[in-house]
């Protein structure tokens, strides 16, 4: 058996807190998860993993261990316009490539699509999925589509050492196929390590829950909650596929798997999803925005049942996993996450007191232990009520919906949170943050 556990890492794309039964949705919202339910009771669950505004800045956090204020992967941009991690961050799969690692990306990447910027070129040996976002797969369907002026949408596949290349059209039968294939390569490559006796990182960000949500056929019609429960039935079968895979060889032991999503429940109708007890969507600073699944299993190393809500960020995960498989994160830049190791086997305590909250290059809201103060206030996606001029103040275990604003009652709080902010913000005198669209150093 390697010496270094493998790391299967799955995420979902805009599932929310409350869809999962084991966070109580499931059967509850006419679609049950019981392979994920499964997962979250042989491992961790964490009720208060905490992610970034949208799909770019949380995917950029992950890869780099830093907040996206700081790596300019602020928000989506369409297809031809620069965007994307520039070639001096130093990536997750590069960390855990140099430690001996098979590497290997099957799903949607969004943070770059020019050659040099895509997953083959920072750290994966082998990728097949989409550059961008999902929503591009209703283009060629939309009326009025001209295809003179716009980039048609692609999947894409490549190896390390060349450029990527056009595998297919992405248009909606490929939108209902996607998870298949994604699934089906992952096992083949889980496959293919175990012959090979090589450690492996196998990274799966899954294309769903992202709207449009159209299941495969095989699951049409197989949940109580139209196309919306269908896919999320689907995006359960394919975790359990992958973990089958994983234990039906023999390497449950020796392998980290972790299911959570990336961001907040959409907030789009007829995809709305829901957050549960937390209010708010993606592209809000509301706890609903800021909380989603995170399940991690390693049996014998993580306790099974164990259920926390210790606060986690996103960018903690990139430190994390470099240590666990032996590589040391950068010291010439601000790294945000935290190695939370030690909490994950078992520690009480993840360490992590709080954390600023970005949207776009505004500080939207800090939080703090069980508070969160609001410096811009938005509910709802562009329902902006502005800037201010006396922040709103929270307390998310007795007012969970964000209600209540308590900071004249408790005005303590603002000299911690206040302290947090400044400390983190004087960072970007010494290490100063790259702009949107940055181009890579010659």
């Amino acid at each position: 058996m390697n010496a270094k556990p493998n790391i299967v890492f799955i995420m979902a794309d805009n599932l929310g807190w409350g869809e999962l039964g084991c966070y109580g949705g499931g059967s509850l919202l006419g679609a049950p998860t019981p392979r994920i339910d499964a997962l979250a009771a042989q491992g961790l669950k964490l009720q208060n993993y905490n992610v970034e505004s949208d799909c770019v800045p949380t995917r950029s956090a992950l890869m780099t261990g830093r907040h996206p204020i700081r790596t300019g992967c602020l928000q989506h941009a369409p297809a031809g316009l620069p965007h994307g991690l520039t070639r001096w961050e130093v990536t997750l799969p590069q960390l855990i490539s140099a430690q001996g690692y098979a590497t290997a990306m099957f799903g949607k990447w969004h943070l770059g699509e020019t050659q040099g910027r895509l997953p083959t070129a920072r750290g994966f040996d082998e990728w097949y999925g989409i550059p961008r976002t999902t929503d591009e797969s209703a283009y060629t369907s939309t009326f009025g589509f001209d295809p003179s002026v716009v980039d048609l949408p692609y999947i894409m596949e490549g190896k390390a050492g060349s450029d990527c290349r056009n595998a297919k059209l992405y248009d909606l039968e490929s939108r209902r196929t996607i998870d298949e294939e994604l699934t089906r390569k992952s096992i083949d490559f889980i496959e293919r390590q175990v012959a090979a006796e090589r450690p492996f990182f196998l990274y799966v960000p899954l294309i769903n829950m992202h709207y449009p949500t159209l299941a495969h056929r095989d699951f049409s019609g197989k949940s109580e909650a139209g196309d919306y429960g269908d896919c999320m039935m689907e995006m359960d079968h394919r975790v359990g596929q992958i973990v089958d895979a994983v234990d039906a060889r023999g390497i449950a032991d020796n392998t980290i798997v972790v299911f959570c999503s990336d961001n907040g429940p959409e907030f789009r109708a007829p995809w709305r999803g829901t957050a549960g007890p937390w209010s708010g969507t993606y592209h809000t600073a509301m706890e609903g925005s800021l909380r989603v699944p995170f399940i991690v299993r390693w049996p014998g190393r993580i306790a099974a049942g164990r259920v926390s809500n210790e606060i986690v960020h996103v960018t903690d995960i990139f430190t994390t996993l470099a240590t666990m498989s032996g590589a040391t994160v950068p010291t010439d830049r601000p790294i945000d996450g935290m190695d939370l190791s030690a909490f994950f086997l078992g520690a009480e305590k993840s360490g992590r007191e709080g954390f600023c909250f970005y949207l776009k290059n505004e500080l939207y809201a800090a939080k703090w232990r069980d508070w969160k103060l609001h410096f811009y206030w938005m509910p709802e996606v562009n329902d902006m009520k502005g800037k201010l001029e006396s922040p709103y103040l929270f307390n998310l275990k007795r007012d969970p919906k964000e209600q209540t604003n308590v900071g004249a009652a408790n005005a303590w709080t603002g000299g911690p949170i206040r302290k947090m902010i400044r400390q983190f913000q004087l960072s970007f005198n010494q290490f100063p943050n790259t702009p949107p669209g940055q181009p890579d150093p010659e």
